[in-house]
């Protein structure tokens, strides 16, 4: 629907990430031992773990830190994306949730309400993405990206109403997913 990304062939507007998203680096209390609780008034402690294999979303958290470790850590809401930065980097989450994230996050804000959620994250999880981010990841042994790095990607923006055309398109994609896996368990 967008066509080539890397020619850019449909001709959108190309802009920097950093000029249309806020992007921040999670943070973490040290030594965290003494920060993780189980009490009542802990908040969610979002790690890479909390992120399930083959889902968009994260909805929930295995651990939670004392109120008094968010003073070193960083507060995300629901609605915000969050991009692994290292091992595995470059890939994007919807968050469910709200709660303070870990150092091996950077959080991807829409406070300009730019981005359909569903196309950002396709964006996010393009290769058009993937191999933009492995060609400015540094490091020798472990490769890292930096909210510097992620803000140069050039990405296309589409009108809204594009946006959302292909966000139906994948919703209705899903849903015939759905019944053809419901429909083969039926037969089998």
């Amino acid at each position: 629907m967008f066509g080539d990304l890397c020619k850019n062939s449909k001709g959108y507007d190309l802009r920097p990430l950093s000029e249309l998203l806020l992007i921040e680096r999670g943070g973490s209390p040290r030594p965290i031992a003494d920060y993780i609780t189980e009490s009542e008034d802990g908040v969610n402690w979002i790690k890479i773990g909390d992120a399930e294999e083959g889902s968009i979303y994260i909805t929930n958290t295995k651990e939670k830190i004392k109120p008094e470790g968010t003073k070193k850590s960083r507060y995300v809401k629901p609605g915000d994306f969050l991009l692994s930065n290292s091992m595995s980097f470059g890939r994007p989450y919807i968050l469910t949730i709200d709660g303070y994230i870990h150092d091996g996050w950077l959080v991807l804000r829409d406070e300009q309400d730019i981005f359909n959620k569903k196309y950002l994250y396709a964006l996010l999880s393009s290769s058009y993405a993937s191999s933009s981010f492995e060609s400015m990841a540094a490091g020798s042994v472990v490769k890292n990206l930096n909210k510097d790095l992620v803000g140069r990607l050039m990405v296309p923006v589409p009108s809204m109403d594009e946006q959302k055309q292909y966000a139906d398109f994948l919703e209705q994609s899903d849903k015939s997913k759905y019944i053809c896996n419901v429909t083969r368990r039926f037969l089998c």
